[in-house]
């Protein structure tokens, strides 16, 4: 444990008191290094070439170049980065749009600081982070111009073995690995197995983007 790395995170949002309380949490863990700080989205997609943090914590709304923005050119520009965004419930419609941007997740700004330590592992260590009870009240919102679900496959699913949707379906239900293994029945490594199938035949990068996917391609509805 103690030859890790520490995870480098750069603060991304306009109000210094936040990114001074941000400082005030992260700084108790001993695993995380905060290595700068950005006051906008162009600075934080600069500061994120020129640092190549593992994590940015990137709030939505900044001046000169939104979270959403900084997110997009951040995935574009390939770098070995991955983006948490951070956002307050009255913002929803900015988070789905993040997420499409190729965000690895997203938090209320209000989450308590164990979650947001935790959740800065997790990011960095590859995985996503994703509250499915926002994220259903996020597509909730959205359920007007999502497609009705046919009685086929969705075309962009077709790729997908009848298992390989069935895993997609816990996906966008938020369920882990484990949840997954007990509801079909299966070991984790073989829903692992699975999950790696579903997100490289879709081209994906991660689960975040495998449970919008669902939701967009009609597999799953919102609320159900």
């Amino acid at each position: 444990m103690t030859d890790r790395k520490p995870v480098r995170v750069l603060l991304a949002d306009d109000q210094p008191m936040l990114r001074t309380g941000f400082r005030m949490v992260l700084g108790g863990a001993a695993d995380l290094d905060i290595v700068g700080e950005a006051g906008d989205g162009a600075e934080a997609v600069e500061l994120a070439r020129r640092l190549l943090p593992d994590v940015v914590l990137m709030d939505i709304r900044m001046p000169r170049l939104d979270g959403v923005a900084a997110t997009r050119a951040i995935v574009a520009a390939r770098l070995p980065v991955r983006v948490l965004i951070l956002t307050t419930f009255d913002l929803d419609e900015y988070v789905v749009g993040a997420l499409r941007a190729g965000a690895s997740g997203f938090l209320a700004k209000d989450v308590p600081a164990e979650d947001l330590v935790a959740a800065i592992r997790t990011v960095a260590a590859g995985e996503a982070v994703v509250a499915p009870r926002i994220l259903q009240r996020l597509l909730d919102r959205f359920a007007a111009v999502l497609p009705v679900p046919e009685a086929a496959p969705p075309r962009a699913l077709q790729v997908l073995t009848d298992r390989e949707r069935e895993v997609l379906v816990h996906i966008a239900r938020g369920e882990s690995n484990g949840e997954i293994a007990r509801a079909l029945s299966v070991s984790e490594t073989t829903v692992k197995t699975h999950v790696g199938n579903v997100l490289t035949k879709l081209g994906l990068r991660d689960r975040v983007q495998a449970v919008v996917l669902a939701y967009e391609s009609g597999l799953v509805r919102p609320g159900g």
